[in-house]
């Protein structure tokens, strides 16, 4: 499962795929996202590629402030009809990776979450650079990505992954961006299992909703369930929290 909701280059043709999975037929899969991500978070939040903003409204009890972004129009354009004359602090950005980002000085926040995002972009490390300079020292970089080349298929290319990362490849990119690894570690493993039957054995293109409803109460829970006790070897996804050096 990816991003149900995020965008993160324009919506046209194959690659507008990556917007529909999950939704209302992956509750559980959404709540695995945000338990893992939720206790890394601070007090002030950036939000890269956050689609129409569903994930990212989820974190604005525990937040002072909230920086939501996206590189397409018209995901920026809903975000600001969201998030508008809300009365927590919000900003709404619209960039793409690796630019230069609009927050410095006392605008940088202490979090950077990117769900599904880092995989799109061919210049990972100076996309971590540039976040790295919008984040406080001692602030962290969640980045989730999809796992593994062994699982990377026509979806995949239909929705401009450059690659799947491995806890080794996505380190090394992350240390070669000046950052320090607190953890990183690959998850979802029994998802890892039914996305290469389905994908790679299976040849099918994308995920059929039935069956993502199926896996949302079935696999996900027992997921959960085998990562509270084992550390998997491989997984669909790769997880990892990045801290920005204070010195």
């Amino acid at each position: 499962m990816s991003g149900y909701d995020r965008v993160v280059q324009p919506a046209a043709g194959d690659e507008a795929l990556e917007n529909h999975l999950g939704g209302d037929e992956a509750r559980n899969y959404r709540q695995y996202e945000l338990d893992m991500v939720a206790p890394h978070v601070g007090r002030s939040m950036l939000e890269i590629g956050s689609g129409l903003g569903h994930f990212a409204e989820q974190f604005l009890p525990r937040l002072d402030r909230l920086v939501v972004s996206d590189f397409d129009p018209y995901c920026v354009e809903q975000l600001r009809k969201r998030f508008d004359g809300h009365e927590k602090a919000i900003q709404v950005l619209q960039f793409g990776l690796p630019t230069e980002i609009p927050l410095e000085g006392d605008d940088r926040v202490d979090t950077v979450v990117m769900m599904n995002v880092l995989e799109h972009i061919e210049q990972d490390a100076e996309a971590l650079r540039s976040l790295a300079r919008v984040t406080v020292p001692g602030g962290r970089i969640i980045i989730w990505v999809p796992g593994y080349m062994q699982l990377y298929g026509d979806f995949d290319r239909k929705v401009g992954h450059v690659t799947r990362y491995t806890p080794a490849t996505l380190a090394r990119t992350v240390t070669s961006a000046g950052l320090r690894i607190r953890t990183i570690k690959p998850i979802n493993f029994l998802g890892g299992i039914a996305w290469w039957l389905a994908v790679r054995r299976g040849g099918v293109g994308y995920p059929d909703p039935r069956l993502v409803k199926i896996y949302d109460r079935t696999v996900v829970p027992a997921t959960r369930l085998i990562e509270r006790f084992i550390r998997p070897p491989f997984g669909q996804t790769v997880f990892c929290v990045a801290e920005v050096p204070k010195v």
